[in-house]
Order: structure tokens, then sequence, then C-alpha cells
């Protein structure tokens, strides 16, 4: 219907048709009419133009509102009033910095109500310093804050973290009187909860002669955050019993805080609770839980959880979405994730930054980059985490040449790496080998002025510890020490491997000081990794006396001991500990029944070794592995039971493999059988033709011209045995094949007599049927073996009882062994050799090993 022109005869008139209109919701029919009122016609009553602006608001059109405010006249500007309409009316649209403008533009800003538009406006948009600006202008020029003001102010405050700031409005409200306001009181409880401060805000709460269920909601939420569970739950309690019943919001904060405690089963007691109780859950209830799912490790109900928040009808939001995506990410499901995308795209939020950022480390760590490279080039905005993450994409993928040219994109955008950013690259650039690309990396932290944290040097130590450099790892972590920055847990589980493969004793004694003196014992992650550490460098006693110490013990726990006492040569003990679980109803799991059959085997326990892996699966539910037919086959052979170590092969129920057949053949070397070595090293040569240990092993079988034409045949390539010992924190090499030494040299001269003691003693060679399958070359003098001039080393400058600890890069010769069998004798020196394959403990002429490896 075309609109006529008001008549205007009477200005009252044509302000009750401009009204009218608004309240039907005609704001256009209501804006052309006001344009079609003739230039020299009384203008509208600030009334009709506030109800117009009001009509804007309602209509959150801020296009309308300008339309209206150009047609003000100057007569009006002035009317504080319609100022503050308009000042309203622009932030409540959208237009903050124009809804500014205005009111900078008033000259007499006398009103609480114009205060309280512009305030409101920013608290909106979450600009809290412009809130707390404002409202100390509005003090200085004499408008005191009501009880609607003080609420925004303290929220501001809360969200600023201004403890003093929030106990001097605290003050001024209880001087105005405002204190005595429900919303003002919950403000303050709010802040003060917010600010750390429990105890004032409990004072506060205790003394309000007037609760709601807000009130209720922040005292609640306050214990929770604070860690005072109990008391939490106790109010919970409480609030229903003084007759407050709990909202939406009550059950909300309740069944988030057990989700981020770790009790997600008590989070679904409270949300079926919650049903019953004729509460519906609502969005914020589902994410709760899905999120809660998610980070605690139940990714798999967290999804079907999803999928029932769908099909009961709830709408998901971002965060939920998101909360989705990091259980496909934990779980590598990228099925769900896609299913998951497509939703939000659908839902109209995939573009969101939290969604995108989930979606980009999703389709990553599901191996699928360039689906993540798709995401990364939609988002119209990006954060730190957005490049973080596909940064990380690249680099842990072997792309650290894409991960650097974001990582340089970075630089010269808006977003600025952090610490998170380094340390990722520097973690990518280790995984793929380039060590020097990390450290540059690691030094420009600290020029560009980015803080290194613990996980930055937790990420140099892991990454010397992939590339096989044990010792860089153990300098990376000494240079920690001497820094601010603290190792963590982390960095403690990262270096202990380093120091159970150097053989470093000293340094694990120191780290364990460290352990007790920052508190890390509580950690049984930690006392499992002292005592799996202490076992691999010998020291049994003190690994059995810290198991038996523990208060607290796990599958881990049990797991590190017996196979300790294994390494160690106590398979009766290690059996002792077995039984204990077993009587404490404490289940096995895959390694714990390996270490046994390792017990049985060194006890020559055959009956009791079968019985446990033939029920294996019937008893604890548990399947044989390869590994645990690879202990099958040692157990049999130290039983120099070969043919039975045979027929096992032929029947086991899995294929064998290099494993099977390099079990059997140590089997075959230690009893002397060459007939079946040889079968043993056919079938590696089948497995591993490439392999130039298992070729200069068959060389040594057949006969010398045979063998080179062999080894020429097969472009064998001679490996080099490397021997290191430490003494007085300096790390000493030797190689195998060295040249002889200075006659006058002392460690000469050591080598020397210890050779003519060797003789007579009448030392025995290796009985004519033991097959010597030596991993280091046969030299013509003694003393060249890397692992005889080490233990001489050791033997001038070590004394006992301190041991003297060797590492080698391979499998220990017989003739080395048995030469430290004699010096552990002879010299009442207890040797720990350790080679990739057995840790050797010698001690008065035996080997822990029971010479067989």
């Amino acid at each position: 219907m075309e609109i006529l022109p008001l008549p205007f005869k009477s200005h009252t008139i044509r302000d009750l048709q401009l009204n009218q209109l608004c309240s039907q919701g005609k704001l256009k029919e209501a804006i052309k009419a006001l344009n079609s009122i003739p230039q020299h016609a009384l203008d509208p009553s600030p009334s009709t133009y506030i109800s117009l602006l009001q009509a804007c608001i309602d209509a959150n059109s801020v296009s309308q509102g300008r339309d209206i405010h150009a047609h003000i006249p100057l007569s009006l500007k002035t009317n504080l009033s319609l100022q503050t309409k308009l000042v309203s009316m622009y932030a409540k649209c959208g237009s903050l910095d124009v809804a500014r403008q205005v009111f900078d533009e008033i000259g007499d800003k006398n009103s609480i109500f114009l205060w309280s538009a512009m305030i409101a406006g920013y608290a909106r948009e979450g600009i809290w310093e412009e809130v707390l600006m404002l409202s100390v202008s509005m003090q200085q020029q004499g408008v005191t804050p009501d009880w609607f003001l003080f609420p925004k102010i303290l929220q501001a405050i809360n969200n600023l973290g201004l403890l003093d700031k929030g106990k001097e409005t605290h003050s001024s409200a209880i001087r105005k009187g405002h204190i005595l306001s429900v919303h003002v009181a919950n403000s303050l409880v709010a802040m003060y909860v917010k600010c750390g401060e429990l105890s004032y805000a409990r004072k506060l709460f205790d003394g309000m002669t007037q609760k709601d269920l807000v009130s209720w909601n922040s005292i609640i939420s306050g214990h929770f955050k604070n860690g005072n569970t109990e008391e939490a739950i106790n109010l919970f309690k409480q609030m229903q019993v003084e007759g407050i019943k709990p909202g939406v919001v009550t059950f909300n904060i309740m069944i988030s805080s057990y989700n981020q405690m770790g009790n997600c089963d008590l989070a679904f007691d409270l949300m079926e609770k919650m049903q019953f109780s004729g509460i519906i859950p609502d969005v914020v209830t589902w994410t709760s839980m899905i999120s809660g799912l998610s980070q605690n490790e139940r990714e798999n109900q967290a999804l079907h959880l999803f999928r029932e928040m769908r099909f009961e009808g709830i709408k998901p939001n971002g965060v939920t979405v998101a909360s989705a995506l990091n259980a496909c990410s934990n779980l590598r499901y990228i099925n769900w994730g896609v299913e998951i995308h497509s939703m939000a795209v659908k839902g109209g939020f995939a573009e969101e930054l939290l969604v995108g950022n989930a979606l980009i480390d999703m389709y990553w760590k599901c191996s699928d980059l360039e689906a993540a490279k798709r995401v990364f080039d939609k988002l119209t905005r990006r954060d730190v985490f957005t490049y973080n993450s596909m940064i990380g994409g690249y680099a842990q993928s072997g792309y650290c040449g894409k991960a650097h040219d974001l990582f340089m994109e970075m630089q010269s955008s808006s977003v600025k790496r952090n610490t998170v950013t380094y340390n990722t690259m520097i973690s990518g650039h280790l995984k793929n080998g380039d060590e020097d690309q990390a450290l540059q990396l690691f030094q420009r932290m600290e020029l560009e002025g980015v803080l290194r944290n613990t996980a930055s040097w937790n990420a140099l130590i892991s990454g010397f510890l992939l590339n096989g450099h044990w010792e860089e790892a153990l300098g990376v972590f000494r240079k920690m020490q001497a820094t601010q920055i603290r190792p963590n847990s982390v960095t403690v589980l990262s270096v202990l491997p380093a120091c159970a493969i150097l053989m470093a004793a000293k340094k694990l004694r120191e780290i364990h000081c460290f352990v007790i003196k920052h508190h890390l014992k509580a950690e049984i992650s930690i006392v499992n990794a002292l005592i799996d550490t202490y076992a691999k460098l010998g020291d049994i006693t003190f690994a059995q006396t810290l198991f038996d110490s523990m208060l607290t013990k796990d599958i881990i726990s049990y797991n590190s001991i017996i196979s300790g006492l294994v390494m160690n040569g106590k398979g009766r003990n290690a059996i002792d500990i077995f039984e204990q679980m077993k009587l404490l109803r404490i289940a096995p799991n895959q390694r714990t029944i390996l270490s046994v059959i390792n017990a049985f085997g060194l006890e020559k326990m055959v009956p009791e070794g079968e019985k446990l892996f033939s029920t294996m699966a019937e008893e604890f539910q548990l399947f044989p592995t390869i590994e645990h037919c690879s202990a099958m086959v040692g157990l049999l052979g130290r039983a120099r039971l070969l043919r039975e170590a045979m027929d096992f092969i032929d029947n086991m129920p899995l294929e064998p493999d290099a494993s099977i057949w390099s079990a059997f053949l140590s089997a075959c070397r230690c009893n002397g059988n060459i007939r079946l070595a040889t079968h043993a090293i056919k079938k590696l040569l089948e497995l591993e033709p490439e392999d130039p240990l298992i070729n200069r092993i068959l060389s040594q079988i057949y006969d010398g011209s045979r063998s080179r034409n062999h080894v020429k045949n097969q472009a064998m390539v001679k490996a080099f045995g490397h021997t290191w010992i430490e003494v007085k924190n300096l790390v000493h090499e030797f190689v195998a094949g060295m040249v002889s030494l200075p006659s006058s040299d002392s460690l000469s001269i050591k080598l020397k007599s210890l050779a003519e003691i060797y003789k007579s003693k009448g030392r025995k060679l290796p009985d004519a049927g033991f097959l010597q399958l030596e991993e280091e070359e046969k030299e013509e003098i003694i003393g060249t073996h890397c692992v005889k001039l080490a233990i001489t080393f050791g033997i001038i400058n070590i004394h006992a009882p301190q041991s003297i600890r060797v590492v080698k890069n391979i499998r220990v010769c017989q003739e080395c062994h048995d030469f430290a069998k004699f010096v552990s004798r002879n010299c009442s020196q207890e040797i720990l050799l350790k080679d990739p394959k057995t840790l050797h403990c010698f001690k008065n002429g035996q080997c822990s090993c029971k010479d067989y490896w």
C-alpha cells in the first residue's frame, strides 16, 4: 500500500502516526513518511525521533538509523535524551566508532544514561580497557555509577585482573549503598573469584542478605577453579537445601569442572540427574561433555556423544565442532573428520578461526596435508595457532622447506612468531636430521627476543637422542641446568635413556638428586624410568630398593624391575616378582610375559617357560608376538635343545622373521652347531641379503678361499667396532684395529702385563666345537681389540669399588668377553659392558649373561 504524505495541520497527529508506524514494525514506511515532511514544517518531537531510533535498534539496522540521524535538525542536537539514544543505537547496531564520535561531540555529559550507553557498548564488544577508562572519566565529571554500571565496571576489572582497582570499586559500592543490590554483589563475587581471591569472595557471599542463582553459580565455580572440589559440591547441595533450584548454568559449571578434573563418569551422572530434574541439557552441556571426553583420552565416546547430540536435535556450535575434530585428530579418524567438516560447512562456521585451526590439525595428523593447506588458504583470518598447526604438519611430515616458507611468511605478516612456532621448527629439523639448522633457530630465538622455555630445551634433547647423539643430548641438559629454565618431568624422562646408553652412572645420580630436590619423585613415571635406568647401568640393587620404596606401583613399575633383574642375570628374582604380581591380581601385559620367558631361560626352566607361552592367551588374554617366539628360541637354546628350537620355529604361529633366525643363530653359536648355524644364516640372507654382518658371519664358516670370493661378490662393507668409557667426566673412544701403541705408553705396558698374567693363568681358548661368530675382526696381538683397550684404560684410571663401565656399538666378541671375565677375577674389579644385545655384568670371573648372548 502506498504511503501518502501525512497531514501536517497537526504536529501532534503527525507524531502519533509516526509512532504508530514504528509500533507496527513499519520502519521503512515511517522513514519514508519522515522524509516527506515539507522543509518548513515543524519537526517531529524528540520523543518521536527516540521511538524511531529504538525501532532501528529492534531491527538491528544501522543504515536506517543513519537516515534518521541525518534528518534530526540542528535545533534538537543538544537534546541529551535524543543524543543518548543515538549513541545507544550506533553501539547496539555494530557501529561502535560512530557511537563514540557522537558521544565525544556532546558537550554536557552529566547524564548517567549517556555514560551507560557508551560503556555498555564497549562491554558488549569486550573492550575492557575503554570500559575502565570511561568509568574513570565519568566519575571525574561528577557522575556516580549506579547499580547498572557497577557490574560493567567490575566485569572490566575482572577481565583485566586489576585486584586493587576491584577493591577500590568495592569500597565505592559500599559508600554509595549499591552493595545491597544483588547484581552488584554478584559482580563483586565474580571479580574476586576471577582474581583468585576466593576468601574475599566467600566472605562477601556469606554476608549477602539476598542470594540468587547467579550468586550460587559464581561461588560454586570459584571453589572448583581453586581446586576446592569438596566444598564446591557441598555448596551445590546447600543451595538446594535453601530452596534455590540449580539451573542449566549450575549444572554446566559442575559438569565442566568434573570433566576438567578427569571425572567424566561423574559428569555423565550429573547430566542424567539434570535431565531427571526436568532441565534440558543445552549446547554448552553437550560441548562440555564432548570436550571433557576428548581431553581425557576417551575420544571414541566423545565422537559417539557428538552423534547422539545431533540425533537429539541440538545444533552444535564452533566449540563443539572443534572438540569433536580434536578427538578425530587423536584417533587419526579422517572419515569422521571429513564428515564433521562437511557439517561445519553447512552450519556456516567452517571458516571460524577455532574450527579452521582444528581442521588443519586434524587433516595433517591424518596425513592429508593437501586438505590441511586448503583449509589454511580459505581462512580469511589467521592467528599464531593457525600458522603453528600448518608449520607443525609440514615439519613433522618431513617437508621442512614448506614449513620454513610459512615460518618466513609470518615474519612479514601481522602474526608474530611465538615460542611454540620456534619449538615446532626445531623439532621438525631435528626429526629430519638437520641438527645445525635446529641449533641456529634455537640461538635465533634469543636474538629475536622469543622466550626459550622448557619445551625448547626438551625439543633439542629429544632430537639429539632421536639421531643417536646421546653425549650431545646430555651436553644440552647440562647447559639447560646452567640457565634460569628448570627442567621438568619431560626433560628427565627424555635424558634418562641417554644415561642408560652411555652408562653415565654419575650423571644418573645427579639427575636423581634433581628429581628429589624438585619433588618429582612423586610422579610414578619418573620413578619407573629411574628403576629402568639404574638396572640398565648394572645397579640392580638400588633399582630394587627404589621399587620396594614405591607406595603406588603400576604395570610399568613391575615390568621395569622384572626386565632389569633379567638383564642383570637374576632370573629367579624376576620370577619371584612375577609370582607376587599374580598374588596381588595385577594383570601382566605382553612385555611382562616376554621378560618372564627370558627369566625362565636364564634359569633353564624349560617346562615352566613352555607352559607360560602356551597358556598366556587363555590365562591372561594375551596373544604371542614375534618377540615372545624369539624369547622361546632363546629359552630352548640356553638349554641346548637345538632340535626342539628348530621344531618350535617350524611350528610357531607366526611367520619367522630375522629376529627369530638371529636368536637361533646365537643358540647354534653357543652350542657349536655349525650345520644348523649355516641353515640359520641362509634364512637370514633370504630375509636381509644386503646385511654385511650376515655375510661376514657366513664367511667365517667357509674356508678362506670361498670366504674371500663370497665377501667380494656380496660387496661386503667392513664394520668397525667402537668402544667408549667415561673417566672423570671425559668420554674416551677406542676403535677396533687401532695401530699398536708405543711400548713406553702406560696403556701398552699395562696391556702386556695383563697378557702375560692371562697366559700364565692358563687361559682356555674356546672349545673346538664352539662357533666363533665374532663381529670384531681378530687381530694378531692381544690388546688391539677396542674392548680390551677400554677395559685396560679403566683398570689404570678407575679403582674398586667403583665399577668400570664400557659401551660398545656392536656385539662383543668371544675373545673380549673372556678377557673381561679374566680381568674381573684377577683384578677384583666389577666390569659393566653394554653392547646392543646384552648388558654384561662381570664379577669374580663370571658374567650375568651366563656366557649366552
